[in-house]
């Protein structure tokens, strides 16, 4: 009886992770499609915290100067 159960249990633990491993597959495809399709608008996020990061960095650079 309960060997039945572990392969019960085993098994329902094997669908869970194809269902997981099939869930990222699918949501990396559509993450890749979305990049491709709003590739300029990515670009422009990306250029307009550059400065932001770039700010950053250079307050991280004096704070470890400072010690």
């Amino acid at each position: 009886m309960t060997e039945e159960v572990k392969q019960q249990g085993d098994a329902k633990r094997v669908i869970s992770t194809i269902f997981k491993v099939i869930l990222g597959l699918v949501f990396l495809a559509f993450g890749v499609l979305a990049i491709i399709a709003w590739k300029q608008d990515l670009f422009t996020v990306i250029k307009g915290c550059l400065g932001l990061f770039l700010i950053l960095a250079g307050i991280i650079t004096l704070a470890i100067a400072k010690e």
